[in-house]
Parts: structure tokens; C-alpha cells; sequence
């Protein structure tokens, strides 16, 4: 048997955690099973490809819009060219015990990795593969004490609900890594020609997504990147969005029509959600919703002290690229592919209406890296609820109205955080907006109030002489190493 070749990738970076994970899997002694999902572009197959490389990798990639004979055929195509013999390409087979058979007989003996890229392809969003997985595994691949089974799948819903809930497979020696975006030290790694400044604007847009950073090279801004592979035929982030749907999200057209709504709004209630899309009964909602934020597109977020089930559960993108496609990208699709901005791609963006988005980027990003804050402002090891707030009461009386970030501390203080995004230092003025929201703040327990401004451009020099503000966080504090650990 002639393993996949992969050259090593000297610029891989990041990824420690996981690289950690998968180096005690492999070490640990006896056969099993690691299935692996994530967002389309995440990274997966490099991370696998890099660290197995060396682990006799033979990889069966599944294909998109294939049946279900052509996706058995082709694995066995591509067994025939690890085993040197092309004549498997012709033996039939009925179903996918017959292939997997095929594959557990050249690997009874020896280190191997069996790699089964986007099983969701392969196994037509169906249990049969899985199904006929557990039998060969419990009659021939457990066997062997050095093989290692990859099931790897951009489809995160499918991956969960179809292989890691399956009976079949239940207690099999599985292990389960879902991978998530790159952090922002990861992805200035990427950039590490960038400013900072531009650095964090990189990520605010397009998330930490391997893939997407790695589009960009210094011989221009990131801007001008960013307008020249969004803004011009053929771009690559103007045809993403098709593609991100047909990897992990299947067929369902409820999928996109939840997105394309959310699109138009900063948030919507699940009511709102489903009176949009029609439906009598929420049952199946809640399932597509849920699904959805399994891919990391969207998240559900309720005040900081509700529960998750809460009927104030409010919907919105959270996905980067997704959210910048849908404000930057779709309103001018029919120009770009025209050619209207090909000679000046800067021209398709408005830089204002693009600093107002990345304010909201900017607010996202905090209310995900609650941890790093607490760690910056040096209470990580307090037990604490964190998020933004808002109730009825006071959106009703102040529209718009929310807080959106604060910490909720057991050792009875409440961290209120105001952030700010802009191209100049915060000015004093944000000191009466900051003090309306804690005048409708019920602190009903009359804890302690730690008031925090985060800002990317710090604060200028009338507001540092107020002295108002008893923490300030900046855009430098992010990249420091500790937070990240």
C-alpha cells in the first residue's frame, strides 16, 4: 500500500490545542474512530493532512452531487491507486460493507489512517455509511490495534446528529473534535505583515478563517485586497456564499431563507423567525436553528440572567463573511459581475457604511471573547455570567436600548462594559450615553458597579483627565499571548 503524499505546509500555524488533542488520540494504544466537523474552510483537512501526514494517510474524498454508487465507486478507485491495483476500480460493489471490507483487509496489519473526507458527500446525508461502518468496524478494522478511523465532515449538523448520536457507533472508541475559527493571535500569525489595526479589522470581517486569510499578501492594503477578491468577476468572496450552503447545509431551502432574513436585520425573535417563513408549528425550527448555530452562521443570545430557553431569545448572524456578504456583496452582485468596479474595486465600498458595520463586528467579537476580557481585567478565575442585556421594559422605553456586554460576578460586583469602535480615540461624550444605560440598569441587588470602556483607539485625553471609566481596554490588550492560553 502506497499512502496519500502530503508535502508539509511550513506556513501552518496555530491550532495547539487541537495539535495536542490529536497527539494524545494517536498516542493511546488500540484502534478507534475520531470524527472531526466544522464550518466549510475552517481548516480541517489541513490540520488532519499536517499532523497525520506521516501515519500511513490513505484519504477517500466524498463528491459532491454524486449518487450513492458513484461515491462507492470512486473510493474504490481511489483504494486501487494506494494498493497498486487499478483492476479494484472495477470490482462491483452492492453497498458500502462490500468497500469497507475492501479497505479493512489492506489495513489488518500496520500504522494506518483511514481519512473519510466529507462523509456527508459520501454517505448522501443518509445512516447506510455509518450503518455499514459499525459492521466491518466490529468484524475487521477494531482488529487492528494501530488504525486510526477520520470521519471528517463540513456539515456539523449531520456530523452531530448522524454519526456521533448513531447507535451504531455508540462506544466504539470514538473520540469527537468539532474545530472552530482560528483566534485573533492565530489569525494575526497569518497577517503578521499587518498592522495590527489592519490585523483586527481582517478578522472583525472575515472571522478566523484559515482560507479566507490567507488570501491576503502585503503588496496591497487589506482593503484593497478585500475589494479586489469581493468586487470584481469572479471574485472569490462574491461566489462563497453559494458554496458555504451546498458543503454544510444540504438542500433544506429553509436554511437560506432564515440567513437572507436575518441579513436584513441586526436581530430577529424566533417568532418573527418563523411568522417570516410561514410556518404553523415550530418544531422544525427549532431544529434548523439549532443547526445553524452548530455551523457557527448564527447564534441565540438572551439577557445574561435568563435562561437559554427564554421566549427573549434573540437570533442574529454571527458568522463574519456571512454578515459582510449580505451588507457589502449582494446589493451590488449584478455590478460586480458586470465589471462596473473592475478598474477601482474601492469603489464598491462605502467606507463609512463599512466602519458603522464593523462597530457591530466589534460588539460580536467582545460578547464572544468574554473569557479573554475577564482575563484582562483580571477576575478570570471568578465564577461569572456574562452577556449583553436588554428586556421589554426597556426597549419599550428606550428603543434600541441594550447593554452589551457585562459580567455578572459571584463576588458581587457587576463589570458594565461600554465598546466603542472608531477610527479616533473615544471622546467624553460617550460618558452621558454610558451613564442613561445604568440609570435604566435595575441592579436590583446594589452590587458593586466596575465600569469598563473598550475601545480599539483607546480614549483621548479629555475623557483619560475624567478619569470616569475605571478600566480601558484597547485593541493592543487583545493580541497579549496569556489571554489566549
Amino acid at each position: 500500500m502506497k499512502p496519500y503524499q502530503v508535502p508539509e505546509n511550513k506556513r501552518f500555524v496555530g491550532r495547539e490545542e487541537e495539535l495536542k488533542r490529536l497527539d494524545e488520540i494517536c498516542s493511546e494504544r488500540g484502534s478507534k474512530i475520531l470524527v472531526v466537523y466544522g464550518r466549510r474552510r475552517v481548516g480541517k483537512t489541513e490540520l488532519l493532512e499536517q499532523t497525520l501526514r506521516d501515519r500511513g494517510l490513505l484519504k477517500f474524498e466524498g463528491r459532491e452531487n454524486r449518487s450513492e454508487q458513484q461515491q462507492m465507486q470512486f473510493v474504490m478507485e481511489q483504494l486501487g491507486a494506494y494498493a497498486e491495483e487499478p483492476l479494484l476500480a472495477r470490482v462491483p460493489v452492492q453497498d458500502w460493507v462490500d468497500v469497507l471490507k475492501e479497505i479493512a483487509e489492506r489495513t489488518k496489519k500496520g500504522r494506518w489512517t483511514v481519512y473519510f473526507e466529507e462523509v456527508q458527500w459520501l454517505a448522501n446525508y443518509k445512516t447506510d455509511f455509518v450503518t455499514a461502518l459499525k459492521y466491518v468496524w466490529d468484524n475487521m478494522f477494531r482488529h487492528n490495534p494501530d488504525l486510526l478511523i477520520i470521519l471528517c465532515g463540513s456539515s456539523p449538523s449531520y456530523m452531530i446528529n448522524s454519526v456521533i448520536k448513531s447507535k451504531a457507533l455508540h462506544n466504539r472508541s470514538q473520540y469527537e473534535l468539532p474545530l472552530k475559527e482560528l483566534n485573533l493571535l492565530e489569525a494575526k500569525e497569518m497577517l503578521k505583515d499587518y498592522s495590527p489595526h489592519e490585523a483586527f479589522d481582517a478578522y472583525l470581517t472575515l472571522g478566523g478563517i484559515p482560507e479566507y486569510l490567507k488570501l491576503f499578501n502585503t503588496k496591497h492594503s487589506f482593503y484593497l485586497n478585500l475589494c479586489k477578491q469581493s468586487f470584481v468577476p469572479g471574485a472569490f468572496f462574491a461566489s462563497e456564499y453559494e458554496r458555504i450552503f451546498t458543503s454544510s447545509l444540504g438542500s433544506n431551502k429553509h436554511y437560506r431563507q432564515i440567513v437572507a432574513y436575518l441579513s436584513r436585520h441586526r436581530y430577529a425573535t424566533r417568532n418573527e423567525i418563523m411568522k417570516h417563513l410561514k410556518l404553523r408549528s415550530g418544531g422544525a425550527l427549532s431544529e434548523e436553528l439549532l443547526d445553524l448555530e452548530v455551523c457557527d452562521f448564527i447564534d441565540g443570545y438572551v439577557p445574561y440572567n435568563l435562561s437559554s430557553q427564554s421566549h427573549l431569545v434573540r437570533y442574529c448572524i454571527t458568522d463574519a463573511y456571512m454578515q459582510f456578504y449580505f451588507r457589502f456583496i449582494a446589493p451590488v452582485k449584478k455590478e460586480v459581475s458586470q465589471g462596473d468596479f473592475r478598474s477601482n474595486p474601492l469603489q464598491a465600498l462605502n467606507m463609512n457604511a463599512y466602519e458603522q458595520w464593523l462597530g457591530y463586528a466589534f460588539e460580536r467579537f467582545c460578547r464572544k471573547s468574554h473569557r479573554q476580557i475577564a482575563a484582562l481585567l483580571g477576575f478570570g478565575g471568578v465564577k461569572y455570567r456574562s452577556g449583553a442585556y436588554f428586556s421589554r421594559k426597556t426597549s419599550e422605553q428606550q428603543p434600541g436600548f441594550q447593554i452589551d456586554l457585562l459580567f455578572d460576578r459571584d463576588d458581587k460586583v457587576l463589570t458594565i462594559c461600554e465598546i466603542k469602535y472608531s477610527q479616533i480615540p473615544v471622546s467624553s461624550s460617550v460618558i452621558d450615553e454610558f451613564e442613561k444605560k445604568l440609570q435604566a440598569f435595575p441592579n436590583k441587588d446594589k452590587k458593586t458597579i466596575q465600569k469598563v470602556l473598550i475601545s480599539n483607539r483607546g480614549a483621548d485625553a479629555g475623557l483619560q483627565r475624567r478619569a470616569y471609566f475605571d478600566v480601558l481596554i484597547q485593541l493592543e490588550d487583545f493580541f497579549a499571548p496569556h489571554i489566549w492560553r
